[in-house]
């Protein structure tokens, strides 16, 4: 059971950083971008919002397996095929919980609007320097809430996680996976244990996430 609960905050924790430092990027070109099909790109972001995860993981599972150019050039540099391993299982968590990252910054991206970004162009700022000293803070709700919901997302996916990393005990059994074993062998104590603790953690992280973002909204007022 703790093998399972490291596991999986060890998961959640590199996923959200991954997630940020993809997501962000790709919140700010959604949120500024002129293109025409940026919003068929959104689309492709946001497929997981929809997608059966069982579908999602199947189409990763063919995607990263041994047979694709994908997968042969991840033995070539791993050693190792993705699937069924930990780092199948975060290139899985990035795209499963990659709309419930960039949604929220993008938001907050557009948000700010045109005249800060002007403002620190007209006093001589490079479009990095205003992107960092300008956009970041104060799209900083966002990106809190896209971090919080990125890895409680991550802490509770199955669907995805079971079909790409399969169940290896140490390797790819995370928590969910864990519940679903543990119904199976009839273990409803160790069960509820874990599901009620994962029900108390989202109950948690949602009002931690609500509260933040009031208290950030009232500080910028």
């Amino acid at each position: 059971m703790l093998e399972a609960i490291a596991l999986t905050l060890k998961l959640a924790t590199l996923s959200t950083l991954v997630l940020l430092l993809v997501g962000t990027p790709l919140a700010w070109w959604l949120a500024r971008s002129g293109a025409v099909w940026k919003e068929a790109v959104a689309a492709v972001v946001a497929l997981p919002l929809v997608l059966p995860p069982t579908v999602l993981g199947f189409y990763l599972l063919v995607a990263l397996g041994p047979n694709s150019p994908l997968g042969q050039a991840a033995t070539a540099l791993f050693g190792h095929a993705l699937p069924f391993s930990f780092a199948g299982l975060v290139i899985g968590s990035v795209i499963y919980s990659l709309p419930f990252v960039v949604q929220p910054v993008r938001n907050a991206f557009e948000a700010i609007g045109e005249r800060p970004l002007e403002v620190a162009a007209t006093l001589g700022a490079s479009p990095w320097d205003a992107f960092c000293s300008v956009a970041l803070p104060l799209a900083r709700p966002g990106l809190l809430t896209g971090a919080v919901l990125g890895f409680a997302h991550t802490v509770g996916e199955f669907g995805v996680v079971l079909m790409i990393g399969g169940n290896i005990p140490g390797e790819t059994r995370v928590l969910s996976i864990a519940i679903y074993d543990y119904v199976e062998a009839l273990e409803w104590d160790k069960a509820h244990l874990l599901a009620a603790g994962m029900v108390a953690f989202s109950f948690v992280v949602i009002l931690v996430t609500m509260l933040t973002e009031k208290r950030l909204r009232e500080r910028r007022a």
